[in-house]
Order: structure tokens, then C-alpha cells, then sequence
């Protein structure tokens, strides 16, 4: 069974995401906006302001002898001071300059000013005096007051400086920005809160999937949220159905083998039995005992309780030189402390065992066991100094029957045990030559989950 694909972004990393992406960029985007709309509301409101100026300096316009005449000064005081910011001035359809305000004293007035249609308004901007100016532009005629002269057209123009709006919208920009930054602090504070407070039953649910992993509770609780209690309600059931199952599975095998080997017993005790009929009887109970142990194991489960490959290696460890004393062996352990096996405790066992005694069968006096717990596999390497395993039979040797020269005991039945283990477990192998060692180099590998 192939393993799932896992996406790379976990639900806390979304909602994370998704997150600083609503503060850092839509945040934003509302302060360009409202500072966006505040400039062109001053901007309406200048054009406004510029437009009654100019209607003020058309209501003072007079016709003299064909001639336009307005007064030197005008009411509003920025007209009249040098260089205020504010200017105005009138323009024949020719450009000429037909009148300028006081403020443009010590100025050279501005050239190709814009003259709209008569009777029509022009809103704009303009560089004056090396600074940029709003202008506003309007056309008007007086009719002629005798047959003899021609209607006198001319534009009003109103320019004023774009300063005290960029002052004003630097100060609304800083402060709507130093609104929106603590908004920014707020929503991230009270988002880390909701985050917490939503993601929080998940991760209480993936504490209790890995209890019952590991055999330390039984069941899911069902206290959570409506859509994570439906999960946990079905992954009980599942829990529940799936032990229900081995036990049957088990006490069916029990009773075959109690009905297999009886008759087997029967037919050993027949004292007229040719001699020659014991050995393959032998070799049926045995081959029986094996199978159903296989058959028993359950091998890579989604819920195999977690064992702890420390203790049963430790048991080995004192073990095993007992055994083989007349080597004087020295079995080096090195087990990791959360290396777990998920599976059932006498596969381990067996599985342990029959590669350490096959390695101290071909020692001469050190064995080496390292177990590993990786992210997702469990790695057992066992080696020895022996003389080491040629090639062509690394892959035969775990056929059953069949063992290395070296080896002066046994009958090639362990590891054959051992590769139906793996088998079962969907686990793989290698063998190598040690390079501490120097012999062989036994690494098994076993899936986590499949």
C-alpha cells in the first residue's frame, strides 16, 4: 500500500498564512485607499476653493473703453502679499497678460497657460517657479459696447501652490498609518488567540491518535468540536472492530493448532510407526507451529500498539553470550531511546533474536546491534567479525534451508523467519559488509505506517 502524499502546508500554516496576508497586505492596500481618497478630496476641495477665487476676480471685472480693468488689490490677502502661493492672473485668447495679481510682483509670470473653451472651466496642475501648482482656468467675453469695438475674451487663471496639501496629506498619511500599524498589532494578537483557541482541539486529537498508537489509552474521548468528535466517534468504532477481529483471528488459530497438533502427537506415540515417518512428522508439527506464529502475526496494523525496542534488546544482550560463552562475545548495544516497534511484542522478539543469533553463530567474538527510530521507519543494524556473507548468497540466505559455509549450526531457518516478519510488515533489507567489523552487515528497515 502506498503511503499518502502529505501537503507541505500544514492547517496551522494556512490559517497563519491566510493571516499575514489579511494584515500585511490587505491592511495596506485600506491605507493607500483612504490615503488615496483623502488627497483627492483635498484635491476637490482645492479646485472648489480656486473655482469661488476665480469668480470673485470675474465679479470685479469691468470693460473700459475695451479695455478690462480690475482693481490692484483684491479682498482676499493672499492675492496681494509677494510671492504668498497663491496667484492670479488674466489672459487675452493670444496669451498676453491683460492683469496679474500683487502676489506675482516679483515674479515672471508662467507662459502657455492653458485658455479652455468660452464659457468653460479647465482643472489641472502646472510647474511655477520650480514647484508644482494647481491652476484653474476659466473663458469668458464681454460684448462690445459700441458697433465700432470687438467683444473683449479673455481667461481668468487662479494658480496656487501644491505645498500646504502635501503638508496636510503627509500628516494624515502618518497619522492614519500609525492607526492602521497598532491595528495591524491588534488583529495579530487577538488572531494568535483564535488561532490557538481554534487549532487547539486539534492538536489535543493528534496527542490522543498518538496515545492510542502507543497503547497508552485505549479509545479517542469524544470532546470535541461537532466535526472532529464525528471523526473520533468512527476511528473508535474502526479501533474497537479491528481488535474484535485479531481476537477472533486468534482464538480461530488457537483452535486449529490445538486440533492439528493432537493428531500429530497421536500419530508420534505409534510405537509400529516406521522410524523413518518420525522425522516428517517432526517437520509437518514444526512447519504447522511456524505457519500459524506467521499467520498469528498482524502485521503492519494502523493500530499496533508502540513497543519499546529498548528492553527486549537489553534481555537479548544478557542472553545471547550465555549462550555462545565459549566465545567469550561481547554484544555492543545501542538502542535509541524512542525507538518503538509497531507490532506485536513476540515478533520482536523473534525478530531480534534470530538476527543476533545468526551473527553470533558467525562471530568471532564482537556483535554489534544499533537501532534507530527515524521519522518514519524503525532501522535495526546488526553486525559481527566474522568472516562475512559472499554475494551470491546475501540473497539466498534467507531461503529457508539455506545458510552460509561459515555457519556450523542450525538449519537456514532463521532467517527465513526473519524475512516473513519483514514481509508481513511490508520492512525490506540489506546485507553489507561492516565496516566497523568487518563481517556482516545486517540493516533492516520497518515502515512506521504504509
Amino acid at each position: 500500500m502506498a503511503k499518502p502524499i502529505t501537503s507541505l502546508w500544514s492547517l496551522k500554516s494556512r490559517i497563519i498564512a491566510s493571516t499575514l496576508l489579511v494584515n500585511l497586505v490587505l491592511v495596506p492596500l485600506i491605507g493607500f485607499a483612504l490615503s488615496d481618497a483623502f488627497r483627492m478630496e483635498m484635491t476637490n476641495a482645492e479646485q472648489s476653493e480656486m473655482s469661488a477665487a476665480m469668480y470673485g476676480i470675474l465679479a470685479l471685472s469691468e470693460q473700459e473703453d475695451g479695455e478690462l480693468e480690475l482693481p490692484a488689490t483684491l479682498q482676499d490677502k493672499q492675492f496681494n502679499i509677494d510671492q504668498s502661493g497663491v496667484y492670479a492672473l488674466v489672459t487675452a485668447p493670444d496669451g498676453d497678460i491683460l492683469w496679474q495679481s500683487g502676489s506675482l510682483l516679483s515674479l515672471s509670470a508662467p507662459t502657455q497657460l492653458p485658455f479652455p473653451p468660452l464659457g468653460q472651466s479647465q482643472f489641472g496642475e502646472i510647474e511655477f517657479n520650480q514647484q508644482a501648482h494647481f491652476i484653474f482656468s476659466f473663458s469668458a467675453r464681454f460684448a462690445a459696447t459700441s458697433a465700432e469695438q470687438a467683444p473683449l475674451t479673455f481667461a481668468v487663471h487662479i494658480i496656487k501652490t501644491e505645498q500646504i496639501l502635501a503638508a496636510t496629506q503627509a500628516q494624515f498619511s502618518q497619522t492614519i498609518w500609525r492607526w492602521l500599524l497598532a491595528l495591524i498589532l491588534v488583529l495579530l494578537l487577538f488572531q494568535a488567540g483564535w488561532l490557538w483557541w481554534t487549532i487547539r482541539p486539534l492538536a489535543r486529537f493528534k496527542q490522543e491518535l498518538s496515545a492510542v498508537e502507543q497503547g497508552q489509552q485505549q479509545h479517542i474521548s469524544s470532546h470535541y468540536p461537532t466535526e472532529l468528535a464525528q471523526v473520533a466517534e468512527q476511528l473508535n468504532l474502526l479501533i474497537s472492530n479491528e481488535q474484535r477481529q485479531r481476537q477472533r483471528y486468534r482464538n480461530a488459530l488457537s483452535d486449529l493448532a490445538h486440533s492439528l497438533k493432537t493428531p500429530l502427537a497421536v500419530l508420534s506415540s505409534i510405537k509400529a510407526l516406521p522410524a523413518e515417518a518420525h522425522e516428517p512428522i517432526q517437520t509437518i508439527n514444526d512447519s504447522i507451529s511456524h505457519q500459524l506464529k506467521r499467520a498469528q502475526s498482524s502485521g503492519n496494523l494502523a493500530w499496533h500498539r508502540g513497543i519499546s525496542v529498548a528492553p527486549i534488546a537489553e534481555q537479548l544482550g544478557r542472553t545471547l553470550p550465555k549462550i555462545y560463552r565459549d566465545k567469550s562475545l561481547q554484544l555492543q548495544l545501542s538502542v535509541a531511546d524512542n525507538a518503538l516497534f509497531f507490532g506485536e511484542e513476540g515478533d520482536l522478539t523473534e525478530l531480534l533474536g534470530n538476527l543476533l543469533d545468526n551473527a553470533c553463530k558467525a562471530a568471532q567474538q564482537q556483535v554489534a546491534l544499533t537501532v534507530l527510530q527515524q521519522a518514519q521507519e524503525l532501522q535495526i543494524i546488526v553486525e559481527d567479525d566474522g568472516p562475512g556473507i559472499a554475494e551470491h548468497l546475501q540473497q539466498q540466505i534467507f531461503q529457508r534451508g539455506v545458510r552460509a559455509d561459515t555457519y556450523d549450526k542450525g538449519h537456514g531457518v532463521g532467517l527465513a523467519i526473519v524475512k516473513d516478519l519483514l514481509e508481513s510488515y511490508q520492512g525490506h533489507w540489506q546485507i553489507t559488509r561492516s565496516e566497523q567489523l568487518g563481517g556482516a552487515k545486517f540493516s533492516v528497515h520497518l515502515p512506521r505506517g504504509c
